[in-house]
């Protein structure tokens, strides 16, 4: 099931200048939108590329708080998102029943809001986030918060979870995918870009292009590192030597 199958872009804010400089934003305004073909979209790239700017502006534009939660999460407590969300014009091919954003870096503030709400707290086991792991806490949030028939837009998971976790993860997000979930994630993750039939949008100095799961940084480095593990560490840390003496 989609919920957003297309952004379409209006014109670029005038006061966040430095949004020009993030090559995928650029793409977007000169290719007029993105549009989302499969249930489940991958954004990767190295830290700067822009993926997380533009998940923070789809969430915001759906009307999700750019801090974290689903719409009707009313707190704030530093306004630090970037206003390409008024820009942006939301696609719906179906509503959702439910909606939410996910950022690892805020999700103590989501915590607390749920805690100081008291009530909200029974759509999450009705145990207290702040007394589990970041794991457990994710975890709470993905096997208990999240239905199904939603639209669920995800920056780094994989931050609150090891290995292992990340491969829960994606029985997870499989049934729910069957319950006609749909899924936007932003990631480094070389487990979680594994799932099948996942669309994959790399965020690089060419701005945003398609890619194959085994085409990315994210499985290669990995396999070439489990692989090789000593040559790959000869090589890292003879250039940290060699930069000592030099």
């Amino acid at each position: 099931m989609m919920y957003l199958s297309e952004i379409r872009m209006l014109e670029m804010p005038a006061e966040d200048t430095y949004l020009r400089e993030i090559p995928a934003v650029r793409q977007l305004f000169a290719e007029g939108g993105i549009r989302f073909e499969k249930p489940v979209t991958f954004l990767v790239g190295e830290n700067g590329s822009g993926k997380s700017t533009l998940l923070e502006a789809f969430a915001a534009a759906y009307g999700m708080n750019p801090e974290g939660g689903s719409r009707d999460y009313a707190f704030a407590t530093d306004a630090t998102h970037s206003a390409l969300y008024r820009s942006m014009q939301i696609i719906r091919r179906n509503y959702p029943q439910d909606s939410y954003f996910l950022r690892a870096e805020s999700f103590y503030n989501v915590a607390t809001y749920l805690e100081e709400s008291g009530s909200l707290m029974t759509r999450y086991g009705g145990r207290s986030l702040h007394v589990q792991s970041h794991g457990e806490a994710f975890f709470t949030l993905m096997t208990e918060r999240f239905t199904g028939k939603g639209l669920y837009l995800l920056d780094e998971p994989e931050a609150a979870l090891s290995p292992m976790r990340q491969m829960s993860m994606l029985t997870v997000l499989h049934d729910l995918v069957q319950r006609d979930a749909q899924f936007v994630i932003a990631t480094h993750s070389p487990i979680l870009t594994a799932y099948p039939d996942a669309e994959i949008l790399l965020c690089s100095e060419e701005g945003i292009t398609k890619t194959a799961y085994q085409d990315t940084a994210l499985y290669q480095l990995t396999k070439r590192f489990l692989m090789h593990p000593e040559q790959m560490l000869r090589h890292l840390l003879d250039d940290v030597q060699d930069g000592k003496t030099e």
